[in-house]
């Protein structure tokens, strides 16, 4: 399996933009926190780099997001099962180029990810409202005031979020709660980063 610092110089060598970083290194411990949480401990360094290449194509092909991917993740050695992880959260999403992406969440981190990796850009948009700009300090009720807010986040898309909650048998409320915790609790971890 490809390393977490091969990982991270593949994500590099197609994301300049420190956005776009940021966000793949927060899905990354993201993923790390849940896979902990959810009873994956021995798997968390491979859920940490599904979450950490996830948006690999992002940056320079964004009408062909989820569909570059394979090829750039290929010519870096990346094996088919993280690959089919990284595209599989697009699934069921239609990119620039009319193409629908159709691989399916099937493993449980697959699903997390589809979940979490939008929800993370809602809540960092949220956290930054804060007086303290960070979630560390933010409650659950405060978060699912911006989730309602529709103009809020407006490119973060809730109904990307519900499905992951559904694919995950979870309420809302759930995913929303778990996916704050993990970024609290990896706050530092990822500024350190960053």
């Amino acid at each position: 399996m490809i390393t977490r610092d091969e990982a991270l110089e593949l994500l590099k060598k197609y994301n300049k933009d420190p956005f776009h970083i940021q966000h793949a290194i927060t899905v990354e411990a993201v993923m790390r926190w849940y896979a902990e949480n959810l009873g994956y401990a021995d798997e968390k360094d491979y859920w940490g780099i599904v979450g950490l290449l996830h948006d690999i194509d992002f940056e320079l092909y964004p009408d062909e997001h989820c569909l570059k991917a394979p090829e750039l993740l290929r010519n870096g050695g990346v094996d088919d099962d993280i690959i089919h992880a990284v595209c599989s959260h697009g699934y069921g999403i239609t990119v620039g180029n009319g193409v629908t992406i159709d691989v399916e969440p099937v493993r449980e981190m697959e699903k997390v990810l589809f979940a979490a990796d939008e929800l993370t850009g809602l809540i960092w948009a949220a956290a930054l409202m804060r007086p303290s700009r960070s979630t560390k300090d933010m409650e659950l009720k405060s978060l699912k005031k911006k989730y309602k807010s529709k103009g809020f986040a407006a490119g973060c898309s809730r109904e990307v979020i519900e499905r992951g909650a559904l694919q995950l048998g979870w309420e809302l409320d759930k995913l929303l709660e778990m996916t704050l915790k993990a970024m609290a609790e990896s706050e530092d971890m990822i500024n350190q980063q960053i």
